[in-house]
């Protein structure tokens, strides 16, 4: 993993760096690098109320509030952002806010790399605009001083069209700390967590690639 001045990573929703991201921001952590995590909302619309119901649309924002902050003492991050964005909106947020908000995060920090998702491929309609958002910030800025962009993508189709991820994070040393950020999260992935630890465990392909490896796309601005 490669030694950066500051790590900026930016996602719209508490969870979203649990499966993708946490390894890599623990062995950033590590490495000394320091890492600031903007999260824009609390994902207070989150598909998962239980059965029977554990919280109410009220409630739910605070829990994971909660979970977000335990994840980020789990991966030992200190800088979190909780921007205060509403769940399910951001592609309807003022045109030019997001990118204001994103620009105003690299003008404080000066990050050396930014991650987030790749716009267009990353499902979630909140995914994109961040995304988006970042991109249009950074497309500003003179390629000299420009941030390096590592894109998440998983969209079914998104590597016919942009091709195989550039960068792989051998991340095997924070397999645990990836259960536990995911652990943390236990009001929206609490029910999957027993099988993927059984899998992990027992040496299955996609449970270990899944907690063993982060890969991501170098965002290309030319």
């Amino acid at each position: 993993m490669k030694k950066e001045r500051h790590v900026l990573v930016v996602f719209p929703h508490p969870d979203d760096e649990a499966f993708g991201v946490s390894g890599t921001i623990a062995g950033h952590i590590d490495n000394g690098t320091p890492v600031t995590y903007a999260c824009l909302t609390l994902g207070e619309m989150g598909r998962n109320l239980g059965n029977p119901p554990f919280a109410t649309r009220e409630s739910l924002p605070r829990i994971r509030k909660r979970e977000l902050q335990e994840a980020a003492e789990t991966m030992g991050l200190t800088d979190l952002r909780m921007m205060g964005y509403r769940d399910k909106t951001l592609e309807f947020e003022t045109p030019g806010a997001l990118k204001t908000m994103v620009e105003e995060l690299v003008a404080e920090l000066n990050p050396s790399l930014i991650i987030s998702f790749y716009p267009g491929y990353a499902v979630h309609p909140d995914h994109d605009a961040t995304g988006e958002a970042v991109v249009a910030a950074l497309a500003d800025m003179p390629p000299s001083s420009r941030p390096t962009f590592y894109a998440l993508a998983f969209s079914n189709n998104h590597e016919e069209e942009i091709g195989k991820p550039d960068v792989h994070h051998s991340v095997r040393a924070y397999a645990l700390t990836k259960l536990d950020t995911l652990r943390a999260h236990a009001s929206q992935l609490a029910w999957t967590l027993p099988e993927l630890e059984k899998s992990y465990h027992e040496g299955l392909p996609e449970a270990v690639e899944r907690l063993e490896n982060e890969r991501f796309f170098t965002y290309r601005f030319d």
